[in-house]
């Protein structure tokens, strides 16, 4: 990790928005770039902390990260337990996963969504296109707000789903058959690694430039 400082945070919020997701929030105390990660960790002399993408926008007076509990894993469990006035312990912002000043298509699978939100809250004029993939309906967190922000490019790809409003497929399956991948935007993949790996893959073999692609795996 970057950051070997680690910051003391009250939680302000900590809601599940979806079976086993959560929205966790504390108190701003220092700037980000949209698409960075933080360390977060429960002990304050922690060196390697969980490493989440900041799920909240730059004109917030709160920063925010979303995750799933995973069976058996350091954190979730006991950070979903969490309440407003407990405190965890973060590290700086860091990272490169940031947005550049042109027109993009956002890939996300799961909570690799959160980067995304971070950019689309922290931008004026987002006019390219978000793709997210994922099971039921209850996978598509900020689907109200990402569906009054970009309208018919929120593109949400459902494996179980065959439903007005969906593509019905895995997201890899939507770049498999899509006409519209402009060479000229640039290409931003989020999630787990198999997602990531293959949609990159997918995206040079359609002709985007690879050094058009930006990707951020999630472990």
């Amino acid at each position: 990790m970057s950051n070997s400082r680690l910051n003391k945070n009250g939680i302000t919020e900590n809601r599940e928005i979806a079976p086993g997701v959560f929205l966790l929030s504390f108190k701003r105390q220092y700037d980000f770039i949209p698409g960075q990660i933080i360390g977060l960790t429960l002990d304050s002399n922690d060196r390697e902390p969980r490493l989440y993408s900041i799920c909240s926008g730059t004109g917030e007076n709160v920063i925010s990260v979303l995750y799933n509990i995973v069976p058996g894993g350091k954190i979730t469990g006991p950070l979903s337990a969490l309440k407003p006035g407990d405190h965890i312990f973060t590290s700086n912002p860091y990272g490169r996963f940031t947005v550049q000043p042109q027109k993009a298509f956002w890939i996300a699978n799961g909570t690799g969504i959160a980067p995304f939100i971070s950019m689309l809250r922290s931008l004026s004029d987002y006019s390219g296109f978000l793709i997210h993939g994922g099971r039921g309906e209850d996978s598509f967190y900020f689907s109200d707000e990402l569906s009054e922000a970009l309208g018919q490019n929120y593109i949400r790809c459902s494996s179980t789903m065959n439903k007005q409003g969906y593509f019905s497929g895995r997201l890899t399956s939507f770049l498999l058959n899509t006409d519209n991948l402009p060479a000229d935007y640039r290409y931003y993949l989020c999630g787990g690694a198999e997602m990531v790996v293959e949609a990159r893959d997918i995206l040079i073999s359609r002709g985007i430039p690879y050094n058009m692609i930006e990707s951020e795996i999630y472990f």
